[in-house]
């Protein structure tokens, strides 16, 4: 069975890392339409809503490292699956928390599940790379999109029309289905690279550095979607609650769409015109979404934002595992950990100031990293060197 996962079916190994990516992000964007209701189901204040965020990212900040410790042991397949698995069952664990000590406890859960897996996903990723001899980041990252879709879309009218309890429910069905059925096919790496994890050291370069902080500028603006768009809708634009679902809806639909034409479009353009262009139409979107007069509007903007932000993430991930003088494995762990601090930590400095400012004057500052972003992109020209297919060995 090892040696079917590690050679046999590539292709096979394509869809299971999909299915992965999806059930991780259909999860992530099922828990967006519960946000605002813990307001009122536990009574407490949008501080205390984004200190249980902020506990959420120190899961997954906590998770990561052992992600990659318990990937150094047994490569990345049984790391996937075995956190898939407490992703599946994490949602209801929130949903079903009576107060706020044990829903910060469940919170930390579903952070360290999601985040954990999430890095190994992108390491079985780049295996499959490896052995289909193409890129697949994007579309990879794809599929989570569509997850965040899918949860999001349905998960407001699930919530309005049966309770939270319910959709929780159904949400956990749905994943432990897809975690038992689909991860199967997950493809195991030939040898679990033991000796880059002997002696763990961060890269003295600072250029992997600054590219871990344009993946931060990139997320920051996607944590603050998931977490807090459609409290937005709800509170300052009078949206109902299936309604306010759809804005991270919009945002990962859109962001889903544009990601499965992301390694074409970045093969075709190089990674540095297209990081430039699509933060630009990021910060455009962002900055409409501040200044939307209604719902619609502003979900019309959150897509947009998602048009831009979809290959930005990619394309620094591509440009961590390809940076010379540094082994991709280590690359990849300091920008992924930077990166997702952003969507992962920054929600909960958010909410702590959207209590004295609103969100509306929050989501025209974060246009501005995203101009930062577009600045920065000369630093993903050497993502290009993964995006190109290379020849295969002689045979």
């Amino acid at each position: 069975m090892n040696a079917l996962n590690a050679d046999a079916k590539p292709s096979w190994a394509r869809w299971a890392v999909a299915a992965a990516f999806f059930i991780n992000g259909f999860v992530t964007g099922s828990w967006a339409p519960q946000i605002p209701l813990l307001l009122s189901r536990l009574g407490i204040s949008e501080f205390v809503l984004g200190l249980l965020i902020l506990v959420f990212g120190l899961g997954a900040l906590t998770a990561m490292p052992f992600s990659g410790y318990l990937m150094s042991k047994r490569g990345s397949r049984p790391v996937v699956i075995g956190f898939a698995w407490v992703v599946a069952f994490a949602l209801l664990l929130v949903a079903l928390a009576p107060n706020v000590w044990l829903a910060a406890a469940t919170m930390f859960v579903f952070g360290g599940s999601i985040g954990a897996m999430d890095v190994a996903m992108n390491a079985n990723a780049v295996a499959v790379e490896k052995k289909l001899s193409r890129a697949i980041m994007s579309s990879s990252h794809g599929f989570w999109s569509l997850g965040g879709f899918v949860g999001g879309a349905l998960g407001g009218i699930v919530i309005q029309n049966f309770g939270h309890l319910v959709h929780a429910g159904l949400v956990t069905a749905a994943a432990a289905a897809m975690t038992a059925v689909a991860l199967r096919g997950l493809i195991a790496e030939d040898k679990p690279v033991a000796h880059e994890h002997q002696h763990f050291r961060l890269p003295r370069m600072p250029t992997i550095y600054l590219v871990g902080i344009m993946a931060l500028f990139s997320m920051v603006p996607e944590g603050a979607v998931l977490d807090w768009a459609a409290l937005y809708l709800k509170q300052e634009l009078g949206a109902d609650i299936a309604t306010a679902g759809f804005a991270f809806a919009a945002f990962s639909g859109i962001m889903a769409l544009m990601r499965f034409l992301g390694d074409g479009v970045r093969n075709r353009f190089g990674a540095v015109n297209t990081l430039r262009v699509s933060a630009l139409l990021a910060a455009t979107g962002m900055l409409a979404a501040g200044f939307a007069p209604n719902p619609w509007i502003a979900i019309a903007a959150f897509a947009v934002c998602g048009l831009g932000v979809a290959n930005m993430v990619p394309i620094a991930f591509s440009a961590a595992g390809n940076q010379p003088g540094v082994p991709p494995g280590i690359g990849m762990s300091v920008v992924t950990t930077m990166g997702y601090s952003g969507i992962l930590v920054a929600p909960s400095a958010i909410g702590f100031v959207a209590q004295f400012t609103g969100f509306a004057p929050i989501f025209v500052t974060l246009s501005g990293l995203l101009v930062v972003v577009c600045l920065m992109a000369g630093l993903a020209r050497h993502a290009d060197f993964r995006a190109v297919p290379q020849a295969a060995p002689a045979e």
